[in-house]
C-alpha cells in the first residue's frame, strides 16, 4: 500500500485570523526593536493641551471603533491611564473623558496570527463527556514582527472518525505572570555551558535546596555581592543568573476564559522574539498522576533554548529553562511515560539525526543515543521528529520529517522498541504527507510540518501545518500504518 494512501484528510483549513488582536501597554519611542528612549511626557503634554471638546471628540471616536474588539477596554484605557499618573501633577483634575483618552494613548494592539498559524500539535482534552473524544490543539501562531506565541484550539473525533474543530473565541488574551521556581541543576548545567559553574556559582547555588524561588536566589548574589572583593567575576555570574532565573515563570489564566483565548506570549529574555513548535504530550507518572508537557523553543532574535511547559488543566503554566547537550538546538520531545524508570525524549541536537536522550531529571539532558540518520533521497538534508512518541502494542510510534531537495518537508514515520527505543524496528519507506501542489506555497514554501499528534484507539488524529501558514488535519488507522512499514 502507498504510504499516502493510509492518510485520510479532512478538508480542514485554518488560516490566520487578522482580526485575533491582543491590546496592551504601549510606551513611545521604546519599541521592541532598535536603541529609543520614552516619548511618554512630550505625548502627555500634548494629551493636556487639548480642548475639551477635542478630547471628547476624539476620546468618542475611539470608543466607537474599538469597543467590540476588547471586552474591557474601558477597564485597560482606565490601567494603562493610572500606569502614567506619576508624570503628572497630582493637583491637577482630569475630565472622565480625558483620563481614558490618555489611557488609549499608551495602548496598542498586537495581531497573534498577522503573518501565519503553523506547528500544532495535539493531545487528549483533560475533560472528556459524551460520545465525542475531545482533544486541544495547541498553535503557533506568528505576528507583528515575526514574533511568535503559543495559542489554543478545542475539537473532537467522533466514534465514525470525523474530527471537528470549534470555532476560536473573538477575544484572545494574555496574562500576568509571576515568578516561577527553579531548578539548582539546571543552573549548573547552563552556568556549565557558558563556562561559569565555578566558585562564584557554588557559593550561592550550594547553599540552595534542590528547587527554590526568586527571593532565595537573591538573597544569595547579595550575600556574594557584599563580599565581592575577594571574588572575581561576580558581575558576570551574577548576570546569567538572574538571566536563567527570568526563564522560570507562572502564567495563570481566569477559569471562564475559554481556552481558544489563552495566549501564552513572550516573558522571559531568551523567548523575548518567540515561543516556537510547542511539543505536547499527556504524561502519565509512575503513580498515574497526569500532567501535561510540552518542550518549545525559545528565540531571543539571535540564540535559541528548550524550555519545558507544565501544566495540569491549561489554566496554569508553568515555564522553565531545559539544560544539557542532548537539549540544545531545536526539536525536544518527551515521552508519554518514563521508559525503564527513566524519562525519555527525542533528541535532534546535532541538528540533522534523530536521537533517543534519557535523563532522572526533566530539566537535564545529556544522554543520547543517535538511532536515525538520513538515508532516503526526502531526507538527504537532515531528519527530526515531529512530536512525542505514541504508545501501541507493537512499538512506540514516531512520526519524522525530513528535510529533502529544495528544503521541502515532508512526514514520515518509525516503530521504536517498546523497552529498548534506542532500537528502531521498523519504518515507512515513503512519506505519508509531502507538499502537493496546492500545499507548496506559504509564509515558507514546500513545508508539511506537525508537533505532535494522538492516538485513541485505532485512530491517529495529525494536526499538521502548511507552508508555515496554516493548518489542516488527517486521519490515519494505527494498525494499517505499523502493518505497511519495513522492517
Amino acid at each position: 500500500m502507498n504510504d499516502a494512501a493510509l492518510v485520510h484528510h479532512t478538508g480542514i483549513d485554518l488560516r490566520p485570523d487578522h482580526s485575533r488582536v491582543i491590546a496592551s501597554f504601549f510606551l513611545p519611542g521604546v519599541e521592541d526593536v532598535g536603541p529609543g528612549h520614552s516619548r511618554a511626557a512630550p505625548v502627555i503634554q500634548r494629551i493636556l493641551d487639548l480642548s475639551e471638546a477635542e478630547v471628547e471628540t476624539a476620546y468618542a471616536d475611539v470608543e466607537q471603533r474599538f469597543i467590540g474588539r476588547h471586552p474591557d477596554l474601558r477597564a485597560m484605557f482606565d490601567e494603562h491611564a493610572r500606569m502614567v499618573m506619576t508624570r503628572i501633577d497630582p493637583d491637577m483634575h482630569l475630565s472622565g473623558a480625558r483620563h481614558m483618552l490618555l489611557g488609549a494613548c499608551f495602548t496598542h494592539e498586537s495581531t497573534i496570527e498577522g503573518a501565519a498559524l503553523c506547528n500544532p500539535s495535539a493531545v487528549l482534552h483533560p475533560v472528556q463527556s459524551g460520545d465525542d473524544t475531545a482533544f486541544v490543539m495547541s498553535v503557533r501562531g506568528i505576528g507583528e514582527g515575526h514574533r511568535s506565541t503559543i495559542g489554543f484550539r478545542t475539537g473532537t473525533l467522533a466514534p465514525d472518525g470525523s474530527v471537528t474543530i470549534d470555532t476560536a473565541g473573538s477575544f484572545p488574551h494574555r496574562t500576568t505572570a509571576t515568578d516561577g521556581r527553579h531548578h539548582k541543576a539546571s543552573f549548573h548545567e547552563m552556568l556549565a555551558g557558558m563556562g561559569d559553574d565555578l566558585e562564584n556559582a557554588a557559593f550561592i547555588l550550594d547553599a540552595l535546596p534542590e528547587t527554590f524561588d526568586t527571593a532565595d536566589l537573591e538573597a544569595g548574589i547579595q550575600r556574594l555581592e557584599a563580599d565581592g572583593r575577594s571574588w572575581r567575576n561576580v558581575g558576570v555570574t551574577v548576570a546569567y543568573l538572574r538571566r536563567f532565573a527570568a526563564s522560570s515563570y507562572r502564567s495563570q489564566f481566569p477559569a471562564d476564559r475559554p481556552l481558544s483565548e489563552r495566549v501564552l506570549m513572550p516573558r522571559a529574555p531568551a523567548e523575548w522574539q518567540g515561543m516556537e513548535d510547542a511539543r505536547f504530550v499527556r504524561f502519565t507518572d509512575a503513580d498515574g498522576a497526569v500532567t501535561y508537557l510540552a518542550t518549545y523553543t525559545a528565540f531571543d532574535g539571535v540564540h535559541i533554548t528548550q524550555q519545558l511547559l507544565e501544566t495540569r488543566d491549561f489554566e496554569t503554566f508553568q515555564m522553565s529553562p531545559m539544560a544539557g547537550a542532548a537539549a540544545q538546538g531545536k526539536g525536544l520531545a518527551l515521552f508519554p511515560r518514563l521508559v525503564g524508570g527513566r524519562y525519555a525524549a527525542l533528541s535532534r541536537s546535532d541538528r540533522e539525526t534523530n536521537a533517543i536522550a534519557f535523563s532522572d531529571d526533566l530539566h537535564c539532558w545529556n544522554e543520547r543515543s543517535t538511532i536515525q540518520t538520513p538515508d532516503r533521497a526526502w531526507e538527504t538534508l537532515q531528519l527530526g521528529n515531529c512530536g512525542s512518541p505514541i504508545e501501541t502494542e507493537e512499538g512506540w510510534l514516531v512520526l519524522t520529517h525530513g528535510v529533502g531537495p529544495m528544503r521541502t518537508y515532508s512526514v514520515g514515520a518509525i516503530l521504536l522498541d517498546l523497552h529498548d527505543p534506542r532500537q528502531v524496528v521498523a519504518r515507512t519507506d515513503e512519506p505519508l504527507l509531502v507538499p502537493g501542489t496546492s500545499q507548496r506555497d506559504g509564509y515558507v514554501p514546500n513545508v508539511i510540518y506537525t508537533c505532535g499528534g494522538f492516538a485513541h484507539g485505532d485512530t491517529l488524529v495529525l494536526p499538521y501545518g502548511i507552508g508555515d501558514q496554516r493548518i489542516s488535519l488527517a486521519t490515519l488507522s494505527v494498525s494499517q500504518l505499523i502493518g505497511s512499514m519495513s522492517r
